[in-house]
């Protein structure tokens, strides 16, 4: 299963979590309801940051999907590892 990485220093989890929502659904990044209707990006992007211990785990509801997003950089949609294109 191929892993995502996340670029702490370049890359907001918030956008990575969209991007991967868009894979997962097959649509435009831009088409998708707003993530903070979800969770609230900026506390997102807040709680992964470069020092984020590898332990930690978010799990939400995005359109009845379920997005979990992991300490290593990892952003699961419905239980499917994705990676940034």
């Amino acid at each position: 299963m191929p892993e995502t990485t996340l670029d702490y220093h370049n890359d907001s989890i918030s956008l990575s979590v969209v991007e991967a929502l868009a894979d997962s659904l097959d649509t435009d990044p831009v088409e998708l309801e707003p993530l903070y209707h979800a969770i609230d990006p900026e506390a997102l992007d807040q709680l992964f940051q470069e020092s984020t211990p590898i332990s930690a785990r978010v799990e939400f509801t995005y359109g009845g999907h379920t997005v979990e997003v992991q300490g290593d950089g990892a952003i699961l949609i419905d239980g499917t590892v994705h990676t940034r294109s």
